[in-house]
């Protein structure tokens, strides 16, 4: 082409050319426009459940399971103590020099539970023989008890490090050999000392200034009947605040009348 052409010879020019359809008069940016989105294809249907395993095949869910299992196949509280000593799952085990179990009589009617063991009881293996513990006989031997008439535990089995207060896992993992301790003695008073150890037994949130004084029902799945419960203050505190000792003579007083059939004074 040398010139202008005009528009019909333009238009035969262009069907020679194989140009046969008009578009539009506007340029279109194919590439930004948006892409229509391509079928989604519906999902096989899902097959059947396989059928759930029996007990015995099912893994235990974690430490706490564990813990549960071991002591509930103990039939005698020698027997839960050997369970304890196979238990691994508590983080405390590993940084201990003994487990720490109980003491007392294991047909006591009453159970005194308090936090942790301490380091002479880590070093001996044996709860409440440390300065704690030493006050602690001579606050019984105040209104006639001692050790052949009580059982006495902690809601942990191993020491913390630098006696620091125990983690809610590790009270966990220690809580059913508690329970099952519990049980297996089957008592008619249970005493829990300080705060962690009220807080743990009793499912009570208050101080155990609030908490002394009154008495709450204990029961497990296995106990044949509750057991009466309240707290009073860890002789670990008297030895800070020996304020209070007097508190706790008047509680003691009052656990002691009610094991002995009498009505404690108001």
């Amino acid at each position: 082409m040398t010139g202008p052409m005009a528009p019909r010879d333009l238009l035969a020019w262009y069907l020679d050319a194989g140009v046969d359809e008009a578009i539009g008069d506007r340029p279109v940016n194919r590439y930004a426009a948006v892409a229509r989105p391509a079928p989604v294809a519906e999902p096989p249907p899902a097959p059947d459940p396989a059928p759930p395993l029996p007990a015995a095949a099912r893994a235990p869910s974690g430490p706490v399971q564990t813990a549960y299992d071991l002591a509930a196949a103990a039939a005698s509280v020698e027997a839960l103590g050997r369970a304890l000593e196979s238990f691994d799952d508590c983080p405390l085990k590993k940084t201990a020099t003994n487990l720490v179990f109980c003491d007392g009589s294991e047909t006591a009617r009453l159970i005194m539970i308090g936090e942790a063991p301490g380091a002479e009881e880590d070093r001996q293996g044996c709860p409440f023989v440390g300065p704690s513990g030493q006050l602690l006989d001579r606050m019984l031997a105040s209104v006639g008890l001692d050790r052949t008439q009580v059982l006495i535990s902690n809601t942990v089995f191993w020491r913390p490090p630098g006696n620091r207060t125990p983690t809610t896992a590790e009270i966990a993992a220690c809580l059913p050999f508690v329970e099952r301790l519990i049980e297996l003695v089957d008592p008619a008073f249970l005493v829990a000392l300080g705060g962690a150890a009220a807080k743990t037994l009793l499912a009570r949130n208050e101080s155990v200034g609030k908490l002394r004084g009154k008495w709450f029902p204990y029961s497990t799945p296995r106990l044949p009947r509750p057991v009466q419960a309240t707290a009073t203050y860890h002789p670990a505190y008297l030895l800070r605040s020996p304020a209070q000792k007097r508190a706790v003579w008047r509680d003691l007083l009052a656990i002691k009348k009610k094991m002995t059939g009498d009505e404690p004074e108001a």
